[in-house]
């Protein structure tokens, strides 16, 4: 079984923590490499870049982390070599699907302040059973991305 490392700021925590109960719950292998408490002035950076390291170096490795919009966890997270990560704030989830079957997206960026938590469950079971398409052309776009 693949691990699936987690993580959050302050503004994620609750949320990780409510999907790390659910995700065990379900029977997914999960590596919660932090906070194990809220940490009102903590940085984001800091708890994120872990994460996308252990995806970059673990051969089918996935990332989920949380953060107030995910747009900055996304940022971090593709500041490492071999991570392609994604901002997904609710609502859409075809976006959900066409990042695993067009991008291999391995690290997704959950923005906690525009979703609910029965939400964010669906769409994380959706992620996490959506393969990459293997198409030749998303995969020769993500050599690109790899191998700039």
């Amino acid at each position: 079984m693949r691990t699936i490392y987690i993580a959050s700021d302050h503004a994620g925590f609750k949320l990780k923590e409510e999907i790390r109960h659910f995700l065990v719950g379900e029977g997914y292998g999960i590596a919660d490499l932090g906070p194990n408490r809220e940490v009102p002035d903590d940085d984001y950076p800091d708890l994120i870049t872990p994460v996308a390291q252990r995806v970059a170096k673990e051969e089918g490795a996935v990332g989920i982390v949380f953060g107030g919009s995910g747009e900055g966890e996304a940022i971090v997270a593709n500041r490492v070599s071999g991570v392609r990560a994604v901002a997904w704030y609710g609502k859409n989830d075809r976006i959900i699907t066409l990042s695993r079957e067009h991008n291999d997206a391995n690290v997704l960026a959950i923005g906690a302040r525009f979703v609910d938590t029965e939400e964010v469950k669906r769409a994380i079971i959706l992620w996490l059973e959506t393969p990459f398409s293997h198409e030749p052309r998303h995969q020769r776009r993500i050599d690109k991305i790899d191998n700039p």
